[in-house]
């Protein structure tokens, strides 16, 4: 593509976002909302095979439904209360709202379309899909996070959680097991939005730390499959064993990053006297975990038939190693800082 145009369709990717996190009024946060997915497509379509095409037609589709039940929903909102402000209180349109911001999000049982888009992209564009993409849709769920139903988020949340982990169980291409492990890890955050948006919005970042270090990583390794990432040892070991950890923090293991979420969540749903919940959280995420373990099991125990006579071992030459290394340790040790983000 074009650097141009490419840049041209990354600004308006970063405008459709600020106008959306800076609004109070629906119709801006809608307009931002559609910026940024019109924003994308051309990216999607960079390079035009036909799974590429088809990718972009099924998420045009989704997000155009939608924006479509979002703006119906805004307007009968206007309709009953006379204003278009965002933080308005509980009414009769707030959950069609939701379940809109939440197909957008690719919350199960509205998922269908995360995974096979995510399939036919490029590594690159999976990585603003999963991340970027994702952060104008969950902040308008944290600003009308008091007035959502509890028990919808209840059951998004456990639905997720138990998507995620059944989903990625059988796959065996990268970019699917990517979209249900973000499915999964969604769940826990909705899961706790209504009772602690604080806690959510922590886990929201730690969600994009850790899912833009396993992107960058498969970026760099140039794996699409397991296949591919089980012959990546002799390509480039440091970045190999980094990923192992990664998929580890992913599945929720202790000391890494991703214990943390886990760790405070649960807490959480306890405090509230939602045990039932936290343990049926806990059980389907061990789904999740199968998989991850899975991936941890191909990388380090299971070595492909490379055999060769040189004698000199073959590595692959980093572009921009700092960004990978420094999201990489961020998406590996921040546990440590549990006391401050509590604090904070």
């Amino acid at each position: 593509m074009n650097p141009f145009a490419l840049m041209m369709f990354l600004t308006s990717l970063a405008i459709g976002t600020i106008t959306t996190l800076s609004s109070h009024h629906w119709l801006l946060a809608w307009i931002g909302l559609e910026i940024n997915t019109l924003a994308l497509l051309p990216v999607m379509t960079k390079m035009p095979h036909p799974r590429a095409i088809e990718a972009a037609t099924k998420y045009f589709l989704t997000q155009a439904t939608a924006s479509a039940l979002m703006l119906f929903s805004c307007l009968i909102n206007a309709l009953q209360t006379g204003e278009w402000d965002i933080n308005t209180p509980h009414n009769l349109m707030t959950n069609p709202l939701s379940l809109a911001i939440m197909m957008k999000l690719g919350l199960a049982p509205l998922h269908f379309w995360l995974p096979e888009v995510l399939q036919g992209i490029s590594l690159s564009t999976g990585l603003i899909l999963s991340t970027w993409q994702k952060i104008p849709p969950m902040i308008l769920m944290f600003q009308i996070s008091h007035s959502i139903d509890l028990g919808l988020m209840v059951i998004m949340g456990l639905t997720s959680v138990l998507t995620g982990g059944w989903g990625g169980m059988g796959q065996t291409q990268l970019r699917k097991i990517m979209a249900f492990s973000s499915i999964g890890h969604l769940g826990w955050i909705i899961l706790i939005l209504k009772l602690n948006p604080q806690l959510s919005l922590l886990s929201f970042i730690l969600y994009i730390i850790m899912t833009t270090a396993m992107f960058l990583s498969l970026i760099t390794l140039s794996t699409t499959k397991m296949s591919q990432i089980s012959a990546s040892w002799t390509k480039n070991p440091a970045l190999t064993t980094t990923t192992m950890l990664i998929l580890l923090s992913l599945a929720g293991l202790p000391p890494l990053t991703g214990f943390l979420p886990k760790l405070l969540i649960t807490l959480e749903l306890i405090k509230q006297n939602m045990m039932i919940f936290a343990t049926l959280t806990m059980l389907t995420s061990l789904l999740a975990l199968f998989f991850y373990l899975r991936l941890t099991y191909i990388i380090a125990l299971t070595l492909s038939p490379n055999t060769h006579n040189s004698t000199t071992t073959w590595r692959t030459p980093m572009k921009y190693p700092l960004t990978p290394a420094i999201i990489n340790v961020m998406a590996l040790t921040l546990l440590p800082l549990t006391p401050t983000f509590l604090l904070m």
